[in-house]
């Protein structure tokens, strides 16, 4: 696939006058605030320059930071061979041109709310946030020279017509040094796990539910209430069904998102893991508009239930990708 977007019309064609003016203005706020908070950001390392990046933390580490450097998204997936050869290039080059961009990558098959809502077609494909604008560069693989070039446009258009002037860089911190990671908020958790537990096995599925998201709003990365919310809401949804007559109405009904979001839970719960993420992904392929962006979500949350490291998960995210796109 040949690079598209190459020579930043995009950007021109976004950043019109008004719009600059006010994005500029909103992103002078956002610094005059933060230095009034604590003095601004101090020097980060090279290594803090590529970050992985999530739907979850997409506005606090792409929109919420693009008010202080212009913030390059690289959309990948572990199966993309281009982005094999794409990726390295742009993480060498962000690295180079010290603290006037930020790269943000974002694996597509974990995060594809994100890849619809920036319209990608295809990947890799390379965007950028300005101010909270966001600009398409490319798509495809190109040549490091190509890719430069569009770069040195990038920070031109961002220190003009935005007044970024990018993040200071530590000089004396080792560029290989890995990102340290974010301190997770200590807490008493055991006893609320713990009461999950038992709201689980005494069949309480909405106290199950209710004890995980009580941890959960306090320490939103824990994996185990995570995976013990996802497997309490199935459950609980589960538990009013008949499952004679979901499977009957899934049969007649191919088309009908709910119907075969109804069987799909039922599947998952007897123990049918790729037969439930099938039947979501035809349904997919199936509909449109709200209904599919409903069946998407809730496969989602059946992968959360299995867990991301199973291999059926992964399998499932690639035909995913293929249905949607």
């Amino acid at each position: 696939m040949q690079p598209r977007n190459m020579s930043m019309s995009g950007v021109v064609d976004l950043a019109a006058v008004k719009a600059a003016q006010e994005a500029k203005a909103k992103a002078e706020q956002a610094r005059a605030e933060a230095a009034r908070q604590g003095g601004g950001p101090g020097a980060v390392s090279p290594a803090d320059l590529v970050i992985d990046v999530d739907e979850a933390g997409f506005e606090r580490d792409v929109l919420q930071r693009s008010t202080e450097v212009p913030v390059v998204i690289d959309f990948w997936a572990e199966w993309c061979e281009p982005c094999k050869q794409l990726s390295p290039v742009l993480e060498q080059l962000v690295v180079e041109y010290n603290g006037r961009l930020l790269l943000a990558k974002i694996d597509v098959d974990a995060n594809q709310m994100l890849m619809q809502q920036f319209g990608v077609q295809g990947i890799p494909a390379v965007f950028a946030v300005v101010a909270g604008q966001a600009l398409p560069l490319f798509q495809g693989a190109a040549g490091k020279e190509q890719i430069q070039q569009t770069l040195d446009q990038l920070v031109q258009v961002a220190e003009q017509r935005f007044g970024l002037t990018g993040l200071a860089v530590d000089p004396d911190a080792d560029p290989g040094a890995a990102p340290q990671p974010a301190a997770v908020p200590a807490g008493p958790y055991d006893a609320l796990l713990e009461a999950a537990v038992h709201a689980l096995d005494a069949g309480d599925f909405g106290g199950a539910v209710q004890a995980y998201r009580n941890v959960l709003s306090d320490d939103p990365g824990n994996s185990e209430a995570k995976l013990g919310l996802a497997q309490a809401e199935l459950l609980q949804r589960v538990q009013g069904l008949d499952p004679q007559q979901a499977r009957k109405e899934a049969a007649e009904k191919p088309g009908d998102a709910q119907a075969q979001i109804a069987a799909a839970d039922l599947d998952l719960v007897g123990g049918h893991v790729e037969d439930a993420f099938g039947r979501l992904i035809d349904t997919v392929r199936r509909t449109a508009g709200d209904e599919r962006d409903t069946v998407r979500i809730r496969l989602l949350e059946l992968f959360e239930v299995v867990g991301a490291d199973d291999p059926r998960v992964a399998a499932a995210r690639r035909a995913l990708s293929r249905a949607l796109f």
